[in-house]
């Protein structure tokens, strides 16, 4: 193969393999959504309630799930740049995981301590404290923080279980996110991200009633990954 032939696919390697990177930094901003089911349950409403209270009572039920997701991220301009698929679990309060099965093989799995992010093609493992400085805002909603949510985001009810939410005094990531809930089961995730790129999530085949537990999330590196333990 001749050298210009060789550097050209290597650069467009390199460009698919950023693409992806990126898709993953959004999927860590996305998995706070899918933690927002870990909050304090609400046993009683006024009649009057706010966007902010009609979400929180929307997600109290919501106790475990598990099922699919296909996720596409799109440019500025609307073009898709990327496709994934996999599965995903949740467990409430504060444990989840996130497992890309094609194009390539990516985990990302969290208890109350650390959020792990396996890279099995690279065979690279990134760990990272719950309570790490630059992502504490959006965590503690992860964690079931109702008085974060209300201090730091607004919320929209935009009709048949979609909210809307948008950071108010924090930079977790994202400009906005939407999220849809249906019949106690997430069926559609939205995130514009800072660079106003779009990550869309639809979910399939999701099970409420999986009796998971904590050890279903429990994560051990494999012996011949690379560690980055930003906690050190």
């Amino acid at each position: 193969m001749g050298n210009a032939k060789y550097w050209h696919l290597r650069q467009q390697e390199t460009e698919v393999k950023k693409i992806r990177n990126e898709m993953s930094r959004a999927l860590i901003a996305m998995c706070v959504v899918l933690q927002f089911s870990g909050m304090t349950p609400i046993f009683a409403q006024p009649a009057a309630t706010t966007s902010t209270e009609e979400f929180l009572a929307l997600l109290s039920p919501v106790t475990a799930l598990e099922g699919r997701f296909e996720q596409s991220q799109y440019s500025v301009d609307g073009i898709l740049l990327a496709q994934s698929s996999g599965l995903f679990r949740l467990l409430r309060p504060g444990y989840f995981s996130w497992e890309i099965v094609a194009p390539d093989n990516q985990l990302i799995i969290a208890d109350p301590t650390y959020l792990w992010h396996y890279d099995k093609d690279l065979e690279t493992v990134t760990r990272r404290p719950v309570n790490n400085a630059d992502t504490m805002s959006p965590l503690q909603v992860l964690g079931g923080n109702e008085a974060a949510l209300r201090q730091h985001y607004t919320v929209e009810n935009m009709g048949q279980g979609s909210f809307v939410l948008r950071p108010i005094d924090i930079n977790p990531g994202f400009t906005h996110l939407m999220v849809t809930i249906q019949a106690n089961k997430f069926t559609a995730l939205e995130i514009e991200d800072n660079l106003k790129q779009r990550v869309s999530i639809v979910f399939d085949q999701v099970n409420p009633d999986i009796p998971l537990t904590k050890e279903d999330f429990s994560f051990t590196p494999p012996a011949d990954a690379d560690l980055f333990y930003y906690d050190e």
